[in-house]
């Protein structure tokens, strides 16, 4: 079975209000990228993915004037691809949904939330508010998730697996003005950001005590020594979600490379480009997995057009995973 995880860049732009495709010469949300080519880019890369299930990053708007599963299913049927059918969970008012694509001859799946509405909850519905003190003023703080985390139910190979899908919040200083506001918006956004990741290990830890097989993927905006700010706090959120101390872990391969390399090459998920500048990589999206699925010896691969040969080598593909997103995909391949 092959689960993936992929975000991709402005996927609300490529439909209209009523889910279809906008196969136009207009300008999408990507810098210098037509509609229509970033649609066609992102076909040939879900095609050649051809996974099971795809936990889809920032993908299209629900709202009360848009349907973001009939779009994502009607990109699929567009492709012909066999992850057909979609599910949403709680919507929020980013434009960037996160929805699960899936095969539905292959799996059962629902969208299943935990939790209660309960705001002196450890761990409460990821819809909900936690509260809890930042800033160490003995005031808690409200914490929300502006895109809460999607926890799926999944049947699949007679087996019953816990999926969660994240994407948390970035820690970029937006509308600063000077270099000192944009220093404490950073540390509050972090400060945020790790709150967010306390929270959703949390929940790690209760489907750990149950001994559900579990998958937290996504981007998590976050990653070790991936900036100035996580010396402040000495982790980063992915350490947090990954488990510290004597705690049961969870495993993801690249995250294990990222935590033993504070020097030297790292693996990378994603590739930016400053409108004057040079293109800047990181490590932000990730499939952790629990001990139970580690043992079953699964495969990750990031699709990465220059550090993965066989992507490399295929240039319709190489060009189609620059022009779909700024993110690429991850894959689990692992048998069930």
């Amino acid at each position: 079975m092959r689960i993936a995880t992929y975000n991709v860049e402005w996927f609300n732009s490529l439909f209209d209000d009523d889910g279809q495709l906008r196969l136009d010469d207009g300008w999408s949300g990507r810098w210098d990228v037509t509609r229509t080519q970033q649609i066609t880019a992102l076909g040939h890369v879900f095609s050649a993915l051809d996974a099971d299930a795809v936990m889809v990053i920032e993908a299209p708007d629900s709202s009360r004037h848009r349907d973001g599963v009939q779009a994502l299913e009607t990109f699929a049927k567009h492709f012909g691809l066999r992850a057909r059918s979609a599910i949403i969970g709680f919507r929020n008012d980013t434009q960037q949904e996160i929805t699960f694509l899936y095969d539905p001859d292959v799996m059962q799946a629902e969208h299943n939330p935990l939790g209660t509405l309960d705001l002196d909850s450890p761990a409460p519905r990821f819809d909900a508010e936690l509260q809890m003190d930042l800033d160490v003023d003995a005031k808690p703080e409200v914490i929300r998730w502006s895109k809460p985390p999607l926890e799926i139910a999944l049947k699949a190979g007679g087996q019953t697996l816990r999926l969660i899908g994240v994407h948390a919040k970035s820690k970029a200083p937006h509308g600063a003005r000077g270099d000192a506001e944009a220093t404490r918006i950073s540390i509050q956004n972090r400060r945020k950001q790790l709150a967010q990741c306390i929270w959703l290990r949390q929940r790690v830890n209760q489907h750990l005590a149950a001994h559900d097989p579990l998958i937290v993927m996504g981007d998590f905006n976050d990653g070790p020594g991936l900036d100035a700010y996580e010396k402040l706090f000495g982790r980063s959120g992915v350490e947090i979600v990954l488990g510290e101390g004597a705690a049961t872990r969870l495993y993801d391969p690249h995250a294990q490379m990222a935590l033993s390399r504070r020097i030297g090459a790292v693996p990378s998920t994603a590739r930016f480009k400053k409108r004057d500048g040079p293109y800047l990589q990181a490590l932000l999206d990730y499939i952790m997995v629990s001990p139970d699925l580690r043992a079953l010896h699964p495969n990750w691969q990031i699709w990465h057009p220059f550090d993965h040969p066989g992507c490399y080598a295929d240039t319709k593909l190489r060009e189609a995973l620059l022009l779909a997103s700024d993110h690429f995909p991850v894959t689990l391949d692992m048998p069930l």
